[in-house]
């Protein structure tokens, strides 16, 4: 199986300092901030990344049931909303999947896209997380 290695670097103090995350192999490198992650301030921050890395993971995997069903997806869509709290912990993560799937009944759909969040590798590696909601909407 695959593994990854990404790689932050931060300098100076929490709220004057400055950092940059990169991922591997050259597609990504962004700055951070404490005003970025706690505030509107301009750049990204590592909840950004996580709600990324959960979209990305729970898409492929529901087109992968979906696939091993027997009606592949023309396309799947999907956003998940993090919810930073005090601690700071996260506290929600709100997945919204729009998908287009021909031949598909829309329960069948809805189950195959509960599994999706149950079995994803970033949903259980995210099992911390006290609530993760699913809105699954068959096009």
């Amino acid at each position: 199986m695959a593994i990854t290695k990404a790689h932050a670097l931060w300098e100076g103090n929490l709220d004057e300092g400055r950092g940059i995350m990169t991922l591997p192999k050259g597609n990504y490198s962004g700055p951070f901030t404490r005003a970025s992650r706690f505030e509107t301030g301009e750049g990204t921050n590592p909840e950004e990344l996580i709600g990324a890395a959960h979209a990305g993971c729970y898409s492929m995997f529901l087109s992968a049931l979906l696939s091993q069903n027997g009606t592949p997806p023309t396309r799947v869509a999907t956003s998940a909303t993090v919810t930073l709290g005090e601690g700071p912990t996260i506290t929600r993560i709100d997945l919204e999947t729009e998908a287009e799937v021909p031949g598909v009944d829309e329960a069948t759909f809805l189950e195959l896209a509960r599994r999706a969040k149950e079995g994803c590798p970033v949903s259980k590696a995210l099992s911390a997380v006290p609530e993760i909601t699913l809105r699954a909407i068959l096009q």
